[in-house]
């Protein structure tokens, strides 16, 4: 289970303190799939990084009974100074999963070929993500947390994401972050708005959708 308590966000900026997120509560229960629908800017991405441990909240706590991936993508995760396939047998070592097993996946679901072994700092963008996203699946988490920008890329990966994303749905939680109702409708079955800072849960995937439509 994950829980939010009181959850406040907010950045430095010239002008002062930016808040983004106001005083979010939230739970988020073992098997639950719950799209997060938000638009450009609402506070998305940050309140995913906040839930996963990658920043703090200003105020507020975020409690986590299960474990937690880090946002599907989050180029974070990885160290540039060394290659892919190092990258993954760092994973499996933290993680205590076979480390050429692990190494042979993530080279697999990323397709990167020959770039596999050189550093990350010569990857692309969209190699970056790659990489990334096969880390996270490479490690069985309890609950996997997924960023909107998965679907930067081809088609036919964007396919693969999807098609992996679908299986690990059947014994795992998944949060969804998207601007994207019909992202949200494809994974999810209950979802949330971020609005002005503040999240409201629905039970009913289309009445989430329509109020989202309407902020």
């Amino acid at each position: 289970m994950i829980r939010l308590h009181d959850i406040h966000k907010a950045y430095k900026t010239h002008l002062g303190p930016r808040p983004v997120l106001r005083g979010i509560d939230a739970t988020f229960r073992p098997g639950e799939k719950v799209g997060i629908l938000g638009r450009n800017g609402a506070g998305k991405t940050t309140l995913l990084r906040l839930i996963a441990g990658v920043e703090y909240p200003t105020s507020g706590k975020v409690e986590r009974q299960m474990s937690v991936s880090w946002p599907l993508g989050f180029a974070g995760a990885m160290h540039y100074s060394i290659t892919g396939a190092d990258n993954a047998r760092f994973i499996a070592r933290i993680y205590g999963k076979p480390i050429q097993e692990t190494v042979d996946f993530v080279e697999d679901f990323s397709e990167l070929g020959e770039y596999y072994r050189l550093p990350v700092r010569t990857y692309s963008s969209g190699m970056i993500m790659r990489l990334g996203f096969a880390l996270s699946l490479a490690v069985d988490f309890e609950c996997y947390l997924v960023d909107e920008v998965i679907a930067v890329g081809d088609s036919r990966f964007g396919e693969r994401c999807r098609k992996a994303l679908a299986e690990r749905q059947e014994r795992s939680t998944l949060l969804l972050v998207s601007h994207q109702a019909e992202t949200v409708r494809a994974f999810c079955s209950t979802a949330a708005v971020l609005n002005d800072g503040r999240l409201t849960r629905y039970d009913d995937l289309d009445q989430a959708i329509a109020v989202y439509q309407t902020v």
